[in-house]
């Protein structure tokens, strides 16, 4: 049985194609969240193992492995010459296993890890094709200290507009205050989150705004803690909504008959701590709650989007959004124009006058921050008290839409749109398909650049 694309989806299949063949060695192919990475690799893989040759397959949790080997199935990949495994496991094995004729790697933005490493060392100079809707990592530098070419597919905005993604209604207020929160490996410290959270009186909000916006609908609840997310769910059992939790530790029967109760709709709230981001599919989620704020904007999106999958049993479906921790402050809304790159982010270097300092109250002496004796005076620094967190109460989520594009309308010439671009500080594509909505030409020295980056751009006109 073989699946039938569509044209963005094959086009991205032959563009991945063409890379390998031009012996590009790794290869980072970007689509969004809910774009059908799934059906793309394993017309991929069907590709390759109908040659003869063998593929192994990469993904980082065990819950992704039973499902992708659905779709390859679907697919009509030879699982004879197929391995669908956890990158752990082949790990171990790399000594007992054929030796692969090209490697898929999903989830690719975790390509710099230490495991994914070993095998593409062991396995050097065999193809990788890696697939990902974030090309991006917070603190381990650019992908392309692995990848030697990215591929862009069709935006989010694009899957939008053309039904093959949900749209959605954003709701947000600033719930809990992360200005303060220190960082571990690249994302907020957990047990700092766990006391905001908790000390925060988010759960009533949290309900009463469901009630509000989303009551009735298939929801899934992100939080930072598994405290947090029990008393989120009692707080949903308490207003007589049907309610449960996950996370890791749950044994995996429970998991697997609470996941399904959702699925069938015996359960309508889904609370879970770091499950059901990446592959996690249910096209009937018509809702998400965020009530854990990150520094991730890979995790932000995979979260933010889950309720956002087409659904053709309810093909009118507006997907809700439920940002109780102002999380769209730091990364910006699901479609929003982004440019993806395979270098690493600039880091913000420190100026030496920067160094954290304090005031003594006698003798006016500015002194180190961390000093407990003044060293002009002998004065001893009293510990300041810890600020009291506020309690958090009836707070009603606002809906936040996009900037809107102003008097773009306007312009008349492509210079015209290109001011206003920079002004606003857009990403180049919005001018492209601002040009191409209004019909202005655009110069011919962008045509490759539309081409390669842009494909999404239709009925451009070149000057």
């Amino acid at each position: 049985m073989t699946i039938e694309l569509r044209d963005y989806q094959n086009k991205l299949v032959n563009d991945a194609r063409s890379a390998i063949q031009r012996g590009r060695k790794a290869v980072c192919c970007v689509l969004g969240c809910g774009g059908g990475k799934s059906i793309i690799q394993g017309t991929i893989a069907q590709l390759t193992t109908k040659r003869k040759n063998r593929v192994l397959f990469l993904v980082h949790r065990k819950e992704l492995c039973q499902q992708i080997e659905g779709t390859f199935k679907l697919c009509g990949v030879d699982f004879k010459l197929c391995s669908v495994m956890m990158v752990q496991t082949a790990c171990r094995r790399l000594h007992k296993m054929p030796r692969p004729d090209l490697i898929i790697v999903d989830e690719a933005h975790h390509i710099l890890s230490a495991s994914y490493i070993k095998i593409l060392e062991y396995y050097k100079g065999v193809p990788m094709l890696g697939f990902t809707a974030t090309p991006s990592r917070m603190n381990e530098g650019g992908l392309g200290a692995v990848f030697e070419e990215l591929i862009l597919s069709v935006s989010t905005e694009w899957l939008i507009e053309n039904h093959y993604l949900a749209p959605y209604r954003y709701y947000s207020v600033q719930l809990a205050d992360a200005s303060k929160l220190h960082t571990k490996c690249g994302d907020y410290d957990r047990a700092e989150l766990e006391e905001l959270m908790n000390k925060s009186a988010i759960f009533g909000g949290a309900v009463e705004n469901w009630l509000k916006l989303a009551n009735g609908k298939k929801t899934i609840v992100y939080c930072s803690s598994i405290e947090t997310s029990k008393n989120t769910v009692k707080a949903f059992q308490d207003a007589g909504i049907a309610a449960a939790h996950l996370d890791g530790t749950t044994p995996k029967a429970e998991r697997e008959s609470v996941v399904n109760d959702f699925r069938t709709g015996k359960i309508k709230v889904l609370s879970n701590v770091d499950l059901f981001g990446e592959g996690f599919d249910v096209p009937d989620c018509e809702a998400v709650v965020l009530l854990r704020p990150t520094k991730s904007l890979t995790l932000h999106i995979q979260q933010s989007m889950r309720s956002m999958r087409y659904d053709p049993k309810n093909p009118e479906k507006v997907a809700i959004i439920l940002d109780h921790v102002g999380n769209y402050t730091r990364h910006g809304l699901p479609d929003d124009e982004r440019e993806w790159s395979l270098e690493a982010k600039t880091k913000k270097s420190k100026k030496k006058d920067e160094k954290p300092i304090k005031q003594c109250p006698v003798c006016f002496s500015v002194v180190d921050s961390s000093a407990k004796i003044c060293p002009y005076c002998m004065h001893v620094f009293k510990p300041e008290p810890r600020a009291e967190r506020k309690t958090i109460e009836g707070y009603t989520l606002e809906e936040i839409t996009k900037m809107p594009y102003a008097d773009y309308i306007k312009f008349e010439t492509w210079e015209g749109l290109e001011e206003f671009r920079k002004l606003k500080k857009y990403k180049m594509g919005w001018s492209f398909r601002r040009a191409a909505e209004l019909g202005i030409a655009i110069p011919r020295k962008y045509w490759y650049q539309i081409n390669h980056y842009y494909s999404d751009v239709k009925g451009a006109r070149f000057g």
